[in-house]
């Protein structure tokens, strides 16, 4: 009896664990400026490419691609990720996504956000190219 209790105390105990440490990651908190109130709207994912932003998203970005961060799956996960704190964005998390318009996730690929790992990308992407990496990110990821 002794036994079965301790194994059902340390079981409770494991999920507990694995629970918070899952929630963690979703929602995730940040602390990312919003963008000016005309990008901020701005949405021209429409007409986009997904294709074109599933290629730059996992090789063709520079100085490195998204996935390398973001991970595959889009869920923060990416080999490099693993090291940034905060973790590179989950675009997998519903909570998390919910009030990210696509014009700020525009200026964030742009501009960068202090205090984190993301990278300024408006140097070496086009607007044409981010608008298709968040067309890709929010019909591909955030499902």
């Amino acid at each position: 009896m002794k036994k079965s209790l301790i194994a059902l105390v340390i079981a409770v105990l494991a999920m507990f664990v694995a629970n918070t440490a899952f929630a963690a990651d979703c929602p995730q908190k940040r602390k990312t400026k919003k963008a000016p109130g005309s990008v901020y709207s701005k949405d021209r994912s429409g007409n986009a490419d997904a294709k074109k932003g599933k290629e730059i998203y996992d090789k063709k970005a520079k100085p490195m691609a998204c996935k390398m961060c973001h991970g595959a799956k889009g869920d923060g996960g990416g080999q490099l990720g693993k090291a940034l704190k905060p973790k590179p964005r989950n675009f997998t998390c519903a909570k998390t996504m919910a009030d990210v318009t696509p014009g700020q996730m525009f200026h964030i690929i742009k501009n960068g956000s202090p205090g984190t790992g993301m990278a300024p990308f408006g140097k070496t992407l086009s607007d044409k190219d981010i608008w298709n990496v968040i067309k890709y990110i929010r019909t591909e990821l955030m499902k």
